[in-house]
This record gives structure tokens, C-alpha cells and sequence, in this order.
């Protein structure tokens, strides 16, 4: 039999693709450092060396490692990562460090998953264990949470001069738990439970595990006034359950409640209010609370096709613009041309994690590969739906492209469980582990 040794081969598509966000962010790094006037000297590359080894010493562990896991998906990453470390150099020069590392990091917190994690099927037998950490996790912050911008939301835990925010790691851990438990009831739900009419109800006791934990991790995001992770976590529910079950009606059952749920906030909570009436009429309140939604409108009319050029527009005009606002920053320098391109890799990102579940061999490696997909896609949606007033802004960072420590360890993370997901569906049945 053909062990994996022999089997393994040489990842030239992803090598090949890594040139380019390599390339982005050291010419990227020149052309800012030339804007500044300033003198080109090997210091002004240590960001991008720096990320290129990274990229060669990641290559070369997953050449080896794992050969049979998606080449797209390090590339891409990459060139979002690439972006948004130019993106943040350009708007907030003083975090440009900060941000290197927090990459640095995830490409360390990715490569752990990969070492530590003994197989996919491991995470299903520990669910409850994982998504109780996760709300101890996010509990954690009700005691010990501090607020650094002063908005009121106590989100962050504080270890010396680093913050972390629980519900990015919650996230993941809830996707295990979902995937896990989807994967065991999914023959119950994608039949159904009693009939009332034609419209067949789902199995109500089956779902109640799932629900009770939702309902939890809901209840304390908006008590922290999150609306941004519970918005993305209902949604990453409602898209695993429609993927389990196959039922678009517990998608319209749940749109319909979640309707229902954002009326009833509307009436009962201020900051709420807040948020939709200037979603509706950002002009009306232009120089308060609807100042931030407005200039971010402004810069992207402004970039037009092809952007006023790097350094040549005016992003610090808009508050937060290296987190909540960056592809503002983009579309206003790099045009709609570059923004079009940062969809383009999301979208594609998207494609090649959904792919990764229709491939797997195992129902509850394809939940998970399908629900972590969904994790970034729909926050990703949020926050660009959020910036073109498409719909309210809730807070949440572009993945891999904005400014965040937190969000950068959990999408790397994301990324190591694709990798390995995909890794064992396509690798061949007469391949073994050494």
C-alpha cells in the first residue's frame, strides 16, 4: 500500500499564486514609503519580508503536511491579509507593527490547529465542551470586560496592553458544536416533525438542545449591546440549519422571527433605534451619529472607477476607518475597481469553503466546512452591506482585511480547519498517515 510519503506532491498552484500578495504588499510598502518622501532602505520592507517568510515557511509545513488541502485558499487569505496590512500602514501608520504581529500570529494560531488538532472527527465528541467554553468565554467579559473606545459595550478582555473579544472565538466553537449536532439529528430534520396543514413543523424536541444555545449565546450579545456578532450568529444558524436540513421553510420561519425579533428591539431599545434611523437617514444627523456612515459614502463616491491613488485621498476623514470602514478607505483610493476586487476574493473564498464541504467524505466535516464558510461570508456581507447603507452598520471587522487582533487569530484559525478538512477529502483512499 502507498503511504502518504509517497504520495505527496509539490503545491505549485498555491506557490505560484503566493507571488502575488507578496508582491502587493512590498510594492504596496514602496509606494507608500516614496509618498511619504522618504528614502527607500531595506527597513522600509521588514513587513513584507517578514510576511513573505511566513508565506514560504507555511507553503513548504503544508507541502509536506498536508498536500492534499486546498491550494486557493493560503492565497487568498494572503491577499486579503497583504491589503489590509498595506491598508492599515497607510491609514494608521502607528499600528502597522501591532497588525504585522496579530498576522504573524494567526499564521502561528493556524498552523497549531493544524498540529494539534488529532482529526476532524475529534471536535464532534467534545460539542458541549466547546460551546460551553465559548460562553464562559463571552460570560468572562460581563465581570472582567473593558470598553477601550468608550461606546458603552464591555466586549474586550484587557491582559496588559493587549485586548482580546471572546465572540470571535465563540463563533468557531459554536460552528463545532452546530456541525456536531446537525450531523446527528440531520435525518430528523430534513423529514420533519407533525404535520399542521400542509406545512410540515420541525422536530421541535430535537432542536431544542441547539436552540437553548443559541438563545444563550443571543441573549448575552445583546446584553453587551453586540448586535453585530448576534446578527452574525442567528445568520450562521439559520445558513447551517438550511445546509443539515435542506428545508428552506425553517429559513423563512426563522427570517420571519428575526423580523419579528429587530420590530420588537426597535420599540424597546434606544441604541437600536440609534442605529436603524440612521441606516434610513444617515443626512439627517450628518454631524453626529450619522457622521461616520456619510463621509464613508462620500469616499467611495469620491474614488469613482480607478480610485484617487494610494495616499492621494482624504480617509482620515472618516472615524474608524481602519475597522468598521476600510473598504471605504479602499474604494477611495483604489477606485471601485480595487473594491470589486476584495469581493471577488471573498466571493471566492466563499466558493472554495463551500466546495471543501461538498467534497468531504464525512456529513459532519461538511456541516463544519459549510458553517465556517459561512462565518466569514456572512460577515463579510454585513459589514460591506452595512458601509454602502444597504443595511444598518453593526460593528463587525471585514475578515483578514481589517484592523483586529481577535478577528485575525479567529479567521486564521477558520482557515487551518478548512485546510484540514479539505486535506482528508481529497486525500486518497489508499493514502495513510505516516
Amino acid at each position: 500500500m502507498l503511504t502518504e510519503t509517497l504520495a505527496r506532491r509539490w503545491r505549485g498552484t498555491e506557490l505560484g499564486l503566493l507571488l502575488f500578495p507578496t508582491a502587493l504588499l512590498v510594492v504596496g510598502l514602496a509606494l507608500l514609503t516614496l509618498a511619504n518622501r522618504q528614502e527607500l532602505v531595506w527597513r522600509s520592507f521588514t513587513a513584507g519580508f517578514a510576511f513573505a517568510a511566513f508565506l514560504l515557511a507555511t507553503h513548504a509545513w503544508l507541502t509536506h503536511r498536508y498536500p492534499y488541502g486546498d491550494e486557493l485558499l493560503l492565497p487568498i487569505a494572503a491577499s486579503l491579509c497583504a491589503l489590509g496590512q498595506l491598508m492599515v500602514t497607510r491609514l494608521e501608520p502607528d499600528l502597522a507593527i501591532r497588525q504585522s504581529l496579530w498576522v504573524g500570529l494567526g499564521f502561528l494560531a493556524m498552523g497549531a490547529t493544524l498540529v494539534l488538532l488529532p482529526s476532524i472527527a475529534w471536535l464532534r465528541r467534545y460539542r458541549y465542551i466547546w460551546a460551553a467554553l465559548g460562553l464562559l468565554l463571552v460570560m468572562s467579559t460581563l465581570v472582567f470586560g473593558v470598553d477601550p473606545n468608550g461606546s458603552g459595550a464591555r466586549l474586550w478582555l484587557g491582559f496588559g496592553p493587549v485586548l482580546f473579544q471572546p465572540s470571535e472565538i465563540l463563533k468557531v466553537l459554536l460552528v463545532v458544536f452546530f456541525a456536531s449536532y446537525l450531523d446527528e439529528h440531520r435525518e430528523l430534520l430534513a423529514y420533519g416533525g407533525p404535520r399542521l396543514g400542509p406545512i410540515r413543523l420541525p422536530p421541535l424536541p430535537y432542536l431544542a438542545p441547539l436552540l437553548l444555545m443559541l438563545l444563550l449565546s443571543l441573549l448575552l450579545l445583546l446584553w453587551q449591546r453586540d448586535l453585530g456578532a448576534a446578527l452574525l450568529f442567528y445568520g450562521i444558524f439559520l445558513a447551517m440549519l438550511y445546509v443539515a436540513s435542506g428545508r428552506g421553510l425553517y429559513v423563512l420561519v426563522g427570517i420571519l422571527l428575526f423580523a419579528a425579533g429587530a420590530t420588537l428591539m426597535y420599540q424597546l431599545f434606544a441604541h437600536v433605534r440609534v442605529r436603524v434611523d440612521t441606516w434610513l437617514d444617515p443626512w439627517a444627523t450628518a454631524t453626529t451619529t450619522g457622521f461616520q456612515l456619510v463621509q464613508a459614502l462620500t469616499a467611495l463616491a469620491a474614488g469613482g472607477l480607478f480610485g484617487a491613488g494610494l495616499t492621494f485621498g482624504y480617509p482620515d476623514m472618516v472615524p474608524a476607518i481602519h475597522t468598521d470602514f476600510i473598504i471605504a478607505a479602499i474604494g477611495e483610493e483604489l477606485g471601485l475597481a480595487g473594491s470589486l476586487g476584495v469581493v471577488a476574493l471573498y466571493m471566492l473564498l466563499v466558493y472554495r469553503g463551500f466546495k471543501i464541504a461538498v467534497d468531504c467524505r464525512d456529513a459532519f466535516a461538511g456541516f463544519l466546512a459549510a458553517g465556517l464558510t459561512s462565518v466569514v461570508g456572512i460577515q463579510s456581507l454585513v459589514i460591506l452591506g452595512g458601509t454602502l447603507k444597504l443595511m444598518p452598520l453593526t460593528g463587525v471587522t471585514l475578515p483578514l482585511l481589517s484592523y483586529g487582533g481577535s478577528s485575525i487569530l479567529a479567521n486564521f484559525i477558520i482557515l487551518g480547519l478548512l485546510l484540514a478538512i479539505s486535506a482528508e477529502a481529497r486525500r486518497p483512499r489508499y493514502a495513510v498517515h505516516d
